[in-house]
């Protein structure tokens, strides 16, 4: 995809290329399940224990998150890191709290059978799906305030898209979630790989005029992305609405809002 210099949309030869504007869910949902086949065959070393992909046991749920919501030309294209335990594990969707994705974005009525199990499961963080009562923090605090900015979510998806940039969850022993920027650099090094392939072939359907990391790790993917296929695009970030950030959990919203209004994405 290296191009001669900035460029926004041009096609290129191989898996980027654009067949068809007409259907980005389409275009996007092979994107995943080139990502899935490529993530399948890499092995992750102790403290990692478990590791699950929500893009295969729930992808029915992601996959109808697409042919809602995808829309092509959107103002902003915001990114997270990878699925926490409560939120994208149980349902599908990036930083899917279960009550957002099921009572805002409507995703629910798809019925239990939608979301199955991961090969190995980790007696601590069992894959309970619409039925989980835990709440996932940062995805509530996230599209919770999106829902606030827009009742109506086929608004909020005119103008934005929230993806992840890995789709796999690392569990120590514990349970305890391990991030893949705390992966020894062997292991990640082919999952960035394949995730900066996916990242850039999502931007090429997406066409964001606006690149938004939720957080510092998802920013740097974006911009090492956009500077290697030369995307000449924006990028920013807003803070992380993790509650292990300090930060984030004296005004998380506020904090967001005034980032976005910086960027120009919110007036």
């Amino acid at each position: 995809m290296q191009g001669n210099g900035p460029r926004l949309w041009t096609e290129g030869p191989g898996p980027t290329r654009i067949r068809s504007m007409s259907n980005p869910a389409m275009q996007l949902i092979e994107i995943h399940r080139d990502l899935n086949a490529d993530l399948a065959g890499l092995k992750f070393a102790p403290p990692v224990h478990t590791v699950y992909n929500p893009l295969e046991y729930a992808f029915p749920v992601f996959r109808e998150y697409l042919e809602r919501f995808a829309t092509v030309g959107i103002r902003a294209m915001l990114m997270g890191m990878n699925p926490g335990p409560w939120g994208m594990a149980q349902t599908g969707i990036p930083f899917g709290s279960v009550p957002r994705v099921r009572d805002w974005m409507g995703l629910g009525d798809l019925g239990e059978g939608a979301i199955g199990k991961p090969g190995r499961e980790h007696p601590k963080r069992p894959i309970q799906g619409f039925s989980c009562p835990r709440v996932e923090v940062s995805g509530d605090r996230l599209w919770g305030l999106m829902e606030q900015r827009y009742p109506d979510p086929a608004d909020f998806f005119a103008r934005h898209m929230v993806i992840n940039y890995c789709p796999l969850v690392f569990m120590e022993d514990s349970g305890r979630n391990r991030t893949p920027d705390k992966l020894p650099a062997a292991e990640q090094a082919p999952l960035t790989e394949a995730c900066d392939r996916a990242l850039a072939r999502q931007i090429e359907v997406i066409r964001p005029r606006l690149l938004i990391g939720v957080g510092k790790f998802a920013e740097k993917r974006l911009k090492d992305v956009a500077s290697q296929n030369g995307f000449d695009l924006p990028v920013g970030s807003i803070l992380h609405p993790s509650p292990a950030s300090p930060a984030a959990n004296r005004d998380w919203a506020g904090s967001a809002t005034r980032q976005l209004a910086d960027l120009g994405v919110w007036g």
